[in-house]
């Protein structure tokens, strides 16, 4: 009969509790959080290649990525990555240690992607982890030849497209470079720009030839960044106040 009132309390702890989930659960439940932040880390609309992807997941603190499937984000099912994450636990109940795990995890990245879901679980490829070469540097923007061979305007005078064209053309600019030119109002507006990451500050350069004035810039790094909308060859012609 005493046994009977001992084992009582406890039975009525497990039914009121449920099931009671081991360590080892909620450490693997702690590894699929830090693959879920990664992949909202990774989302986004603007198309990447394969590799870029993968260069990016790696570097997301506790993130070791073991494989990179796909072309782009936009071909296709997307990019998926197969990524390790660490995960732990510590009970003091039923614990003598923390309990810590390693577990993979499926994460896609493409533009039908839905923000914030739960990557799959998946069997570790045996393997390190991929290293990814660091990608190339953008080329340089010609702030000073840009400054020097720009044509000047005397103040009664007007801007000529056709000769700032003429002029970009002869700086023969390298590929990656990015141009746009508009005219407004006697007045032409540049933009050179390289393609950014999408998450930083865009690098760019500004100028605009003018009735009196030529004048080129690189706009503050607030107004460079992804949908400020500094690097724009409206903002040549009619530059944003700067910011406080």
């Amino acid at each position: 009969m005493r046994r009977l009132l001992v084992l009582a309390p406890l039975l009525l702890f497990t039914a009121g509790c449920g099931v009671v989930r081991s360590s080892e659960t909620e450490a693997t439940d702690a590894a699929r959080e830090v693959a879920r932040r990664a992949g909202e880390l990774l989302y986004g609309q603007r198309p990447r290649a394969a590799e870029d992807v993968g260069r990016a997941a790696s570097g997301i603190d506790g993130v070791e990525v073991l494989r990179v499937t796909g072309t782009s984000t936009h071909d296709g099912d997307g990019v998926d990555v197969v990524v390790r994450t660490p995960g732990s636990t510590y009970n003091r109940w039923r614990d003598l240690e923390e309990v810590t795990v390693l577990r993979c995890f499926v994460v896609r990245v493409s533009p039908k992607s839905e923000w914030g879901a739960a990557p799959r679980d998946v069997d570790c490829p045996d393997g390190p982890p991929l290293t990814f070469a660091p990608p190339p540097e953008p080329p340089r923007l010609p702030r000073e030849e840009l400054r020097a061979r720009l044509p000047r305007v005397p103040e009664a005078g007007r801007a000529d497209e056709a000769e700032v064209r003429r002029t970009l053309a002869a700086l023969e600019l390298e590929p990656a470079i990015r141009t746009e030119v508009k005219a407004d109002g006697g007045r032409v507006g540049i933009l050179l720009s390289v393609r950014g990451s999408g998450f930083d500050a865009q690098d760019c350069l500004l100028a605009r030839v003018g009735p009196g004035a030529t004048e080129v810039w690189v706009p503050p790094r607030i107004q460079r960044m992804p949908g400020e909308g500094g690097c724009s060859v409206d903002n040549a012609l009619d530059p944003q106040p700067p910011p406080h």
